[in-house]
């Protein structure tokens, strides 16, 4: 057998005088009909320096099993020294020829190759790796999470699937497959979450269960007291800034003093800061999009006006051991501010105040949804947040605030009370006034006011002069308009 694998015939053919199989020895071996073809390939040695070898049999004839070996048998151009791979080994000579703009990217791809991929699949060819296999792993993965108590969400399984797709989309373009498994794997139906409001109600219910949802965003008073009351610590400038103008924690850390113009009351995000490997790493927005001019308010320039002097200050009580980075928000020591701790002083300081939990990217939700409440339009939240779809704005980041509800409600409702009192199709008014005692039930449908749907009986209204039927001039008549 050479380095690139072999291909023999073999049959089923015994001796007639002991009982074993002939195999090779077989006078008919080769001939049409008789028998069949086998593929054999040694694969590379394993951790362990094990030899390990694929067989593959059952073919009719010689070219079968010729073209069996050939899918079997990697070129090796671009890829590993050894001509033949597993999905393993693929996935990880694909994770480190990775380029990725993020280190948040590769972290995610490393992850899932590490606790999914790879335990699940690394040891099947490439070659042979089928649709049915990817299923397979979808199910496992399922079942084994539900079984230790912690069900997997879909959108963890959708990213494992990306990174799946994205590394043999990889294998295609370098001549490895003719076509992507991972495409035809079926998961099941993903929601995106919705934000959901902290109502009065809301909180008493989770202060009775202590259950949460996965997305929640504070109501306009409720923001305001978080932010009153951190207005002593070093970091409210930025919370302040990501409450009101909706920034991703990881381009607040990345804002920088030559991107903010508190004249012209502009930040442009430029960039974003990441950690990685306990390093902190500057990299480009999470989108095209994402690089913006957003636009500021005069509280928030007097914010960052105010916390700039407090960091000059800073900066001169520790002389030459600050180090001036020249970043927004920055450690004691002047050096740039990693997003996890951002996330973790949130925390702690929305349970200080007193607060139902909300996440840091909260804050992004509920900034989107005060920007509607204040009348902006759609396509300016869209902006302010950096979003490439206005349809992930509408889907995602808004929430409607009671206050928006019930005001849309009382302008409905208005419509229609007012539509009662012209005929339909002019302006004019009616005369007669048949639909008022629907409007009387209507404005305590929305007022929820019960005495105005049976108003007291209106006695002594001016008389109306009425045309009598037979001749003899005009008379007067006083109608109780109550009956």
């Amino acid at each position: 057998m050479t380095a690139q694998g072999s291909v023999y015939s073999w049959c089923e053919c015994r001796d007639q005088r002991t009982g074993r199989r002939l195999g090779s020895k077989c006078q008919r071996r080769g001939q049409p009909g008789h028998g069949s073809w086998y593929v054999s390939v040694e694969l590379p040695a394993g951790p362990g320096g094990n030899r390990r070898r694929i067989r593959r049999g059952g073919f009719p004839d010689r070219t079968a099993a010729d073209a069996a070996l050939a899918r079997l048998v990697m070129p090796a151009t671009g890829g590993p020294a050894d001509h033949l791979m597993t999905v393993g080994q693929w996935l990880r000579h694909w994770l480190d020829s990775r380029a990725a703009p993020r280190f948040s990217t590769l972290r995610g791809y490393a992850s899932h190759i590490r606790l999914y991929l790879d335990p699940c699949l690394g040891q099947i060819l490439l070659a042979d790796l089928r649709t049915a296999h990817v299923q397979a792993m979808f199910t496992a993965i399922t079942r084994q999470r539900e079984a230790e108590g912690r069900p997997v969400t879909v959108a963890t399984l959708a990213r494992i699937k990306a990174t799946l797709r994205a590394a043999l989309n990889a294998a295609i373009r370098a001549g490895y497959l003719a076509d992507n498994p991972a495409c035809h794997a079926e998961l099941p139906p993903g929601r995106r979450p919705r934000p959901v409001v902290w109502t009065t109600a809301r909180v008493r219910e989770w202060e009775r269960t202590g259950i949460r949802p996965p997305v929640a965003v504070w109501m306009p008073a409720q923001t305001a007291w978080f932010l009153n009351s951190i207005q002593g610590d070093r970091l409210y400038a930025a919370y302040h800034l990501i409450a009101l103008r909706g920034l991703r924690r990881g381009e607040a850390a990345g804002l920088r003093w030559c991107d903010v113009d508190l004249e012209g009351a502009t930040a442009v995000i430029s960039q974003q800061l990441q950690q990685y490997g306990g390093h902190l790493a500057a990299c480009p927005p999470k989108t095209g999009s994402s690089e913006r001019a957003v636009a500021l308010d005069r509280t928030t320039v007097t914010v960052l006006r105010r916390h700039r002097a407090a960091q000059e200050a800073e900066c001169a009580a520790m002389g030459a051991g600050y180090h001036d980075s020249g970043y927004v928000f920055t450690g004691i020591q002047g050096d740039p501010m990693a997003p996890g701790r951002l996330s973790r002083r949130f925390r702690q300081l929305s349970a200080e105040a007193g607060l139902p939990p909300v996440r840091l990217h909260d804050l992004r939700h509920g900034a989107a949804s005060l920007a509607l409440a204040a009348g902006a339009e759609l396509k300016t939240v869209q902006d302010q947040l950096g979003h490439s779809s206005i349809v992930l704005t509408a889907d995602t980041y808004i929430s409607v605030l009671p206050e928006v509800a019930r005001k849309t409600a009382e302008d409905t409702a208005t419509l229609v009370i007012q539509a009662g009192y012209r005929v339909p199709g002019t302006r004019r008014p009616r005369r007669r006034s048949g639909l008022r005692p629907l409007r009387r039930r209507v404005r305590a449908a929305v007022l929820g006011d019960a005495s105005l749907a049976h108003p007291a009986r209106q006695i002594g209204r001016p008389a109306r002069r009425i045309r009598p039927a037979r001749p003899g001039g005009w008379i007067r008549k006083r109608r109780d308009l109550g009956t």
